[in-house]
């Protein structure tokens, strides 16, 4: 791991910016589920099967997030990290929060809206990556260009992988990880009264989705 040598890297506006986006998304995505329900109705098979995938998921999302979080929690903006998962991988925290939402798009039966999840969480992250990238250069300079040449952005590449025999834990940052992790939780709920508010009526259904 090797330490920024100048001020620690401002990256409270690139945040903001994944924040305001993710919401957008997520709006858009309430806008969708209004109108439109898996064509398999709560209870089919199939139905609960793609349910239980995005518990799955989103139950991965949530260990990996906070696996990741022992490793950087605290730490993105002074330090490059480069062992544990961010040997193998730049964004791991980021590959998790994917498959989180696909996961958050299975829990409403539908194979489409899980992808439209998946998809919509990679263009958030992979926009929020390319401009930490710039501001991680800007702090790390050529050691983070060397480590952008070797490690992929997203796709893990496992021959690559190396660790520590001890690692400094900050607990308030892998706590504060897992709880924000938690929130992909919240689609359980919402996704079944949106089913049950289709079923009685007090929603339209205008088209279902496979």
């Amino acid at each position: 791991m090797n330490s920024a040598s100048s001020s620690p890297v401002a990256l409270g506006a690139v945040q903001a910016a994944r924040k305001a986006v993710l919401l957008i998304a997520v709006l858009l995505a309430i806008g969708l589920v209004i109108i439109a329900e898996s064509r398999w109705p709560g209870g089919h098979s199939v139905h609960e099967t793609i349910e239980w995938f995005g518990i799955s998921c989103i139950v991965f999302a949530i260990v990996g997030r906070t696996w990741c979080s022992l490793y950087i929690g605290g730490r993105k903006t002074r330090t490059l990290v480069a062992i544990g998962p961010y040997s193998v991988c730049r964004n791991p925290l980021y590959v998790f929060s994917i498959i989180g939402g696909a996961g958050v798009g299975a829990q409403f039966g539908s194979v489409l809206l899980a992808g439209v999840g998946g998809v919509l969480a990679w263009l958030v992250f992979f926009l929020v990556a390319l401009k930490e990238e710039e501001a991680l250069t800007a702090a790390f300079g050529e050691s983070y260009r060397r480590y952008i040449e070797r490690v992929p952005r997203f796709l893990p590449r496992w021959r690559l992988w190396r660790d520590v025999e001890t690692l400094e834990i900050r607990p308030r940052a892998v706590l504060m990880t897992f709880v924000d992790a938690c929130v992909f939780l919240v689609s359980i709920p919402i996704a079944e009264g949106f089913e049950f508010l289709h079923d009685i009526g007090v929603l339209p259904v205008l088209f279902r989705l496979p």
